[in-house]
């Protein structure tokens, strides 16, 4: 018997492939490129679609911005607790998985949180709109490492909040420029995140 579509999930669903269209056109043609008329036909929809889930083209990409947001925290926080002790940290394992967490679409990822990062450099106005959400997002990473650090019997020698910007500010560097140059970078990059832990005081 097949799973009844309530109207939630059809709105989510639409949702979803908006953003999925948004996300594609935004990292490769940039916010003032993409045409709302591409998006939504990409899509299957009309432009029209685009206006009653989200109002405005500012309010798309910033919505794409927000669940890219989250399907990284989620999948940080997916590598982090698969290790138990600070002793289980192998380099090459943990930079495989983030190389796994960074692929697929890592490039067309890695682009849109450039966009996102110029649109604010361009748009000062534009900050105090997302400050709280890239607020969140810092603290809640913060936690998770200081906690992880915790769990695997170590501590850390900066402060977490510092970390957990270090680390936003930067993966996307890392991706593209692995990608760019040919040069796999995510194994010094988790080298340079290791060597922020120490083994706790017993």
């Amino acid at each position: 018997m097949s799973e009844r579509w309530t109207r939630e999930r059809r709105v989510e669903h639409t949702r979803n492939l908006l953003l999925d269209a948004a996300e594609k056109a935004f990292a490769e043609q940039g916010l003032g490129g993409a045409a709302l008329e591409d998006i939504a036909d990409a899509a299957g929809y009309t432009r029209g679609a685009i206006y009653a889930h989200f109002g405005s083209k500012e309010e798309l990409f910033l919505a794409a911005i927000e669940r890219q947001r989250q399907r990284f925290l989620d999948g940080f926080a997916d590598v982090i607790s698969s290790f138990h002790h600070l002793n289980d940290l192998n380099l090459d394992e943990l930079s495989l998985r983030w190389r796994e967490l960074m692929s697929g679409d890592a490039e067309q990822a890695a682009a849109l949180g450039y966009e996102f990062t110029l649109y604010l450099v361009r748009h000062p106005e534009a900050r105090e709109r997302v400050a709280a959400q890239r607020l969140e997002a810092v603290r809640w990473l913060a936690e998770y490492i200081a906690k992880g650090a915790e769990r695997i019997g170590g501590s850390l020698n900066v402060p977490p909040e510092t970390l957990a910007r270090v680390i936003l500010a930067t993966n996307e560097g890392v991706t593209l420029n692995s990608h760019v140059d040919g040069e796999d970078l995510y194994r010094p990059f988790m080298e340079l995140i290791i060597a922020s832990i120490r083994p706790s005081s017993v």
